[in-house]
């Protein structure tokens, strides 16, 4: 019960980190293009990355914190279902090339960010 309870707690975390992350970013570029968003997911690719590779093979975490933080937070933190329906309104409004770069960005830049996360994990 308490698995379930940390995951509540740290993803209503995740969740408002998310709101206030993608609305700064959002404000800042002022455009039709879903920036925050996809700083959202990169920088969470990035945590759950060095997440996994830090308390897997170097640092001892419970195994409750590594569920809250990486299901509970970096769950909600991240969206892979509001980058589909965005990309979605964007090929439905025509913009095909913005909804391709979404794709294209969102895939090569999560990897990118998630070997990184992995590497920054194995030298800490």
């Amino acid at each position: 019960m308490m698995r379930y309870l940390a995951v509540a707690a740290f993803g209503a975390l995740g969740a408002v980190a998310r709101y206030a992350v993608d609305g700064a970013v959002s404000r800042a570029t002022a455009g039709q293009f879903p920036w925050g968003t996809l700083v959202v997911n990169i920088a969470g690719s990035f945590a759950l990355g060095a997440l996994v590779e830090l308390t897997t093979n170097r640092m001892v975490l419970p195994a409750e914190w590594r569920i809250a933080l990486g299901i509970g937070f970096l769950g909600a933190f991240t969206t892979f279902s509001t980058f589909t329906y965005e990309t979605l309104r964007m090929l439905e409004s025509g913009a095909v090339g913005e909804a391709l770069l979404n794709v294209a960005l969102s895939l090569a830049l999560g990897l990118l960010a998630a070997a990184l996360g992995v590497g920054v994990g194995r030298v800490v």
